[in-house]
């Protein structure tokens, strides 16, 4: 078997290791004689692991003993609406800064739930660069601050956390959790979808400051409160047991290869390289994004002419580069970066972009 480099936006690579031991343990998991899916999450073995697994993520981001880590089902997109449920009272207003998709997307899921105040957008500017700290209009009586630290359709990043003073920080990290280091204590709560940097979907980290599980809320379903998660362990209803297993086997690969400062060196390495085949191809490729605020994650370029999109696409599978169409929403063509890409990925991925512009320049 021949396995290709995977560029896809997610649900996206996995490191081979993990693949490799997921393999081998899928049968037999921790000598039990049975897979991982078939234990009891209640089993002395799945709790085991389950303490393991939050021990090591706490490690890797160096999480403060103030902070509940909770492993929800679902996707990031059903907490858009579930945040709101549980950190916002009837009534109140929060600000949400509007920097792509899918922080548009994550205003209009909080609507129901939420006043939303969109306190700053770039959507004017095509999502090309950050709306300027400095024309934020921010509330400071508002429930929460909502960003999206990484667009993955557009391709832009925050690099560090925005100051917004008092008011809790709330950020879906879907696409750039584990990427490098963060403080943690900058944000109130981060949210992320596991498909991209942490392991299959269905799976949903949240990383909540223990004093918003206390908030006061709506009348609620306990199913839908993370309060009631929390005192349960992540185990209120029977979790995704299996994605919580590899999420642990990825943790493990994080810390076995040098941890998130370590992540993050490779990732600069490997957007560097792409952005400088992009910007150094004569327009052939090109990114639009405002420099400074490139995503090191999700890459989105187009061709010179979007006639060659079609031959691009079908000669680049053909060389072993899984997943390079852009996302429908802009067309051309998006190279995810995630932990699991190495850079002999990228490195293959600009041979052949060079290759081609040489063939139809």
């Amino acid at each position: 078997m021949s396995r290709v480099w995977n560029f896809s936006a997610g649900p996206a690579a996995l490191p081979l290791p993990v693949l490799e031991r997921a393999q081998r343990e899928l049968l037999d998991w921790n000598g039990s004689g049975a897979s991982v899916m078939e234990q009891s999450h209640r089993g002395k073995r799945f709790i085991a692991m389950a303490q393991q697994v939050e021990a090591d993520l706490r490690q890797l981001m160096d999480i403060p003993d103030y902070y509940a880590v909770l492993f929800e089902q679902g996707g990031a997109t059903q907490h858009f609406a579930q945040i709101p449920m549980n950190i916002a009272r009837e009534g109140d207003s929060a600000d949400y800064i509007i920097t792509g998709h899918w922080s548009e997307k994550a205003a209009n899921e909080g609507a129901p739930y939420v006043h939303v105040n969109v306190a700053a957008t770039s959507k004017a500017d095509n999502f090309l660069r950050m709306p300027a700290r400095e024309t934020w209009q921010l509330d400071p009586k508002a429930a929460y601050v909502h960003i999206a630290t990484n667009e993955t359709i557009h391709g832009v990043q925050f690099k560090q956390a925005p100051e917004v003073g008092d008011v809790p920080l709330v950020a879906d990290m879907s696409s750039d959790i584990l990427s490098g280091p963060i403080d943690v204590s900058r944000y109130g709560l981060i949210y992320a979808g596991a498909q991209k940097n942490i392991g299959p979907s269905g799976l949903v980290l949240i990383i909540i400051r223990r004093d918003l599980l206390e908030r006061p809320m709506r009348p609620t379903a306990k199913i839908f409160r993370y309060v009631e998660h929390a005192a349960h362990d992540s185990m209120l209803n029977t979790p995704n047991t299996w994605g919580w297993y590899l999420a642990g086997l990825t943790f493990e690969w994080l810390k076995d290869n040098g941890g998130l400062a370590a992540m993050a060196e490779r990732n600069r390495q490997k957007s560097e390289l792409l952005y400088a085949t992009i910007d150094g191809s004569g327009s052939f490729y090109r990114n639009p994004i405002d420099p400074p605020v490139r995503s090191r994650m999700n890459v989105p370029f187009t061709l010179h002419d979007s006639a060659l999109d079609a031959a691009f696409l079908q000669e680049s599978e053909a060389a072993g580069l899984m997943a390079l169409k852009g996302h429908k929403a802009l067309g051309g063509m998006r190279a995810s970066l995630y932990n699991a890409v190495p850079l002999e990925a990228v490195q293959a991925l600009v041979d052949f972009m060079h290759d081609f512009a040489r063939r139809h320049g």
